[in-house]
């Protein structure tokens, strides 16, 4: 039987660029294309508005299938990624029966976090009874210092069960931690210890140990490109110093893991994964493995901290839900989503609850289990992913070029490149060019925080905080992209008096009602008392309505042509008894700065840096 087959949209006919490049700018009026529509990326590249077959063309990355080098479509032929949760050990009883527990809940790779407790036989014995370490991936992660005891101890535990064979999981060897978080230089016995590590696991093939841990650099505000970049080159540094010390490539490769984060720019990070293995397959393949296999890339991905707010908490869970969809279709191997009370509390068992149905929703709801790489061939990622891989690849050969990713960050250079951009980024967020709902947009205005704030940091007895008399580097700033606002507004809960904005509306209906919308959430993001009004008849009668409320500052909201009049009739009826703000830019804005007027609320504004002022003047 002949099968009949029916060509989509014969009946139309084809479009070319140049027409519906036409179109646009008829639309446009006049406009400028490039500045209208056409996206430049924090990654040092422009994103068009639409791509076509012919973008694609004369991609290499298209031609290959999951499963085959280089791996831009993936390192397995199925997608059923592992669903970790991270498991805070204080007590080595309580954290098995938290593992046990969660374990029947859908969780398939454990991630044991040695806090204070040292990694004796004993404690590895509580920590792993009644696992069946057959069936699941195990982690664990402690103090640089301690990984040495810790493989030690894990080998000869395997051993005595009989799992060396079976094992899967991994030791968070990580010897750049004192330098990215105390600015203290790498330890000199970094590449001993690791050499020294990686004869203790000789008996157990699937145990990594050597950690490249972007996920810091992700955490601290690190763009996509950067990330990539340093993961590629602390990677290479591994395979360097190891081969170097007579291991084989295959050898070191088998060892390393990639610990990525993963923001909220959900195409980009798509990317960047099928970007990342592509790499590192022909980074490995560089050093001549003896199997293509070596050139895998094994990747866990982590959502991000960096992005997750205090305030309207539960945002976080939106945040955490799209980094891990775009993880999953990006085929990583595994994937922790950070819960979202984890900015102010120790996550408890209904946050991480909803952290592990996160990813049991992707699987069991949306079957992203079930397809593997379901981006490949898209023209726009596909695109991404050429040009993330080719910004990523000039910073590795630079790092390459400037003798390695430990000289750099032991000269803290990777460190101010990433603190630059998180200065950068809080800046955007300053602004509003980068959005953090219900923080510097948007905010509840009635919320409060400070009471479900815990106190307290992580102590660590291992040595690796900084001794008071060694001298002190560059370290990650660390400071998530809504500390400054909830500084902020901490302040303002904490104040004596909580302060009261009133909108003064008047005039043109449509734009008191914008600029009174738009100065609700700009000085909403301080946590002040708005009060709002549907509109006055004359500035006289606003300003006693406000001054009846108590109000400590008056927004005038009208338009631009009635703020000439209007604005200075407002400024001397209200005579110094609150502040008084206009809201917008109008074209008389000189004029009325001339007049004693200097507040002026727009989208132009840095509203962190207004609501500071404001902060000053009102909080006694």
């Amino acid at each position: 039987m002949s099968e009949k087959k029916e060509k989509l949209f014969d009946m139309f006919p084809e479009t070319t660029y140049e027409e519906w490049r036409a179109k646009v700018e008829a639309d446009l009026k006049g406009a400028d294309f490039d500045k209208k529509l056409v996206w430049r990326t924090n990654e040092g590249f422009n994103v068009q508005p639409v791509y076509r077959a012919a973008d694609i063309a004369d991609f290499k990355t298209t031609n290959s299938l999951p499963g085959e080098y280089p791996y831009v479509r993936g390192t397995r032929t199925e997608n059923d990624w592992l669903t970790r949760q991270e498991i805070r050990v204080e007590d080595p009883q309580e954290a098995n029966a938290l593992a046990l527990d969660v374990l029947n809940k859908g969780v398939t790779s454990l991630g044991f976090k040695l806090k204070g407790v040292d990694p004796t036989p004993e404690v590895l014995a509580a920590l792993l009874d009644g696992i069946y370490l057959d069936c699941v991936e195990v982690n664990f992660k402690c103090c640089p210092r301690k990984a040495v005891e810790l493989a030690k101890n894990l080998v000869a535990y395997l051993k005595e069960k009989g799992m060396e064979e079976k094992f899967r999981g991994s030791i968070d060897y990580n010897p750049c931690k004192p330098a990215f978080k105390h600015g203290r230089q790498i330890p000199a016995w970094a590449v001993e210890n690791a050499k020294e590590i990686m004869e203790i696991v000789a008996p157990v093939p699937n145990l990594r140990f050597l950690a490249v841990n972007s996920v810091k650099l992700c955490n601290s505000g690190a763009y996509i490109y950067q990330e990539l970049g340093y993961a590629l080159a602390w990677g290479t540094q591994w395979m360097t110093s190891m081969t170097d010390a007579g291991y084989t490539a295959d050898a070191v490769a088998h060892r390393i893991k990639f610990n990525m984060g993963i923001s909220t720019n959900f195409f980009m990070e798509i990317a960047k994964f099928r970007a990342a293995r592509m790499l590192w397959a022909q980074i490995v393949k560089q050093y001549d493995p003896a199997d293509l296999e070596s050139c895998k890339m094994m990747v866990h991905a982590a959502t991000s901290k960096f992005n997750q707010t205090i305030y309207d908490a539960y945002v976080n869970l939106l945040r955490s839900q799209t980094e891990a969809f775009s993880a999953a279709v990006a085929g990583v191997d595994s994937i922790t989503s950070v819960p979202f009370d984890t900015p102010y509390k120790q996550p408890d068992a209904f946050s991480e609850r909803i952290a592990r149905n996160q990813q049991l929703l992707l699987k069991e709801e949306s079957h992203l289990d079930k397809v593997i790489d379901p981006a490949g061939g898209s023209y726009y990622v596909e695109e991404l992913t050429v040009a993330i891989a080719e910004q990523a690849w000039k910073l590795f050969l630079s790092v390459e070029e400037a003798g390695g990713f430990f000289k750099l960050v032991n000269e803290g250079k990777v460190q101010e490149a990433v603190n630059e951009s998180c200065k950068k980024r809080h800046t955007d967020v300053a602004r509003r060019k980068e959005i953090l709902l219900g923080t510097n947009q948007y905010p509840n205005i009635n919320e409060k925080a400070s009471d479900k704030i815990e106190k307290g940091a992580c102590k660590c007895a291992c040595g690796c905080a900084p001794e008071e008399d060694a001298p002190q580097g560059v370290a990650l700033c660390g400071r998530r992209a809504a500390t400054d606002f909830e500084e902020l507004r901490l302040a303002t809960e904490a104040a004596a008096k909580r302060p009261k904005v009133f909108m003064l509306t008047i005039g043109n209906l449509a734009m008191r009602l914008a600029r009174a919308q738009f100065s609700t959430n700009f000085f909403g993001c301080a946590g002040y008392e708005i009060i709002d009004n549907l509109g006055y008849k004359t500035v006289e009668e606003g300003v006693d309505a406000a001054l009846e409320k108590g109000a400590d500052v008056v927004v005038l909201c009208s338009s631009d042509d009635e703020y000439a009049e209007l604005a200075p009739a407002a400024f001397k009826y209200l005579d110094g008894r609150a502040e008084f703000v206009v809201a917008g830019a109008p074209a008389c804005m000189e004029d009325l700065k001339a007049a004693g007027i200097k507040d002026f609320v727009h989208v132009r504004c840095n509203v962190l840096d207004t609501l500071k002022d404001f902060n000053a003047r009102l909080l006694k």
